[in-house]
């Protein structure tokens, strides 16, 4: 008997649990049956929406999966001689897809999500990143954004000009906010399907933007579609994004920011954003720190705007 097989099913579960990613557990499933058997068990989950995954279906059998092998094979010769292919836009994915991908796993706790780029409109040498976080709809969001940066300053002397307006600074904060809400969109029918789920993350593989839901967050976007009873909303479908609340946003601003590298960020900006109605500016500070701790740049940037004079806009529903 193989070593292997000696192993209980938990701790066989465990160490799929920590493959994680479901691209590669599919093949597994594979290779005996009780993999097969044991993958659907699997708790934590990596999906990967690249074109691979969204165009592939698992094997029904050992022939299958060597006849897809050689054909894979024999397209991937062919693409030597042709033009590369156009990433996909996870704004043009059905909600069904991911479901779909994940319809084998029925224990499901903690999901994460790498979509393959980023979706807001930048002009050149400009940069943003956000985090927002949701329950039935949002919760919070912050936003860091510049539109250059370089080793030398391009403000004027007195550094009160600014390269771009408010205008700029409230579209940025929108697109982020429309984002951030396609995403939480794109997985709602597999956050209907998993009600077991504790925790969601989603992100993009330039970093971009990240969406995030904890356990109670999981649990009120569960019971309003329980009290919705299943009936698809017109809006969401038309949209292909959740609704946005009312939102009060609270805004810093810097003309020219320099970091301890020496290098200047151009109209900086820092916004934090959260529903008009729940809106209290007490853990602001908190969050926008804990949102941007893992990055060294952009959380200095966020400690710098944090003591900067704020100004408070209302964002209507949309």
């Amino acid at each position: 008997m193989d070593v292997f097989d000696g192993l209980p099913d938990a701790i066989v579960v465990d160490i799929l649990n920590k493959v994680g990613d479901v691209k590669t557990l599919h093949r597994c499933s594979s290779v005996s049956k009780r993999f097969n058997s044991l993958i659907p068990q699997s708790e934590s989950l990596f999906v990967r929406l690249d074109q691979d995954v969204t165009t592939e279906s698992r094997p029904d059998s050992p022939v299958s999966n060597i006849f897809q092998s050689l054909v894979k094979s024999f397209q991937g010769f062919l693409s030597l001689f042709s033009k590369p292919a156009k990433p996909i836009r996870f704004t043009n994915l059905s909600p069904n897809i991911p479901c779909k991908i994940l319809s084998r796993f029925d224990r499901i706790k903690n999901l994460e999500v790498e979509l393959p780029g980023g979706d807001v409109s930048l002009e050149k040498g400009a940069a943003v990143k956000w985090k927002a976080e949701f329950g039935k709809t949002l919760k919070t969001c912050v936003v860091v954004a510049f539109c250059s940066a370089s080793t030398v300053s391009s403000s004027s002397p007195d550094g009160e000009s600014d390269a771009i307006g408010l205008k700029t600074r409230v579209v940025w904060t929108i697109n982020a906010l429309m984002a951030a809400s396609s995403r939480h969109f794109l997985m709602s029918e597999v956050l209907k399907e998993h009600k077991e789920m504790e925790s969601l993350v989603m992100h993009d593989v330039g970093g971009e933007g990240t969406v995030v839901m904890r356990a109670d967050g999981l649990r009120e976007f569960q019971k309003t579609e329980e009290a919705r009873g299943g009936e698809a909303d017109e809006r969401l479908m038309k949209n292909r994004r959740s609704v946005v609340p009312n939102v009060r946003m609270s805004m810093r601003h810097a003309p020219s920011l320099k970091l301890k590298s020496g290098i200047y960020l151009e109209s900086a900006t820092l916004v934090i954003v959260r529903p008009s109605d729940k809106y209290s500016d007490f853990g602001d500070d908190e969050l926008a720190t804990e949102a941007f701790a893992g990055n060294c740049m952009y959380g200095e940037a966020v400690v710098a705007l944090l003591k900067r004079e704020k100004i408070n806009l209302e964002i209507n529903s949309f």
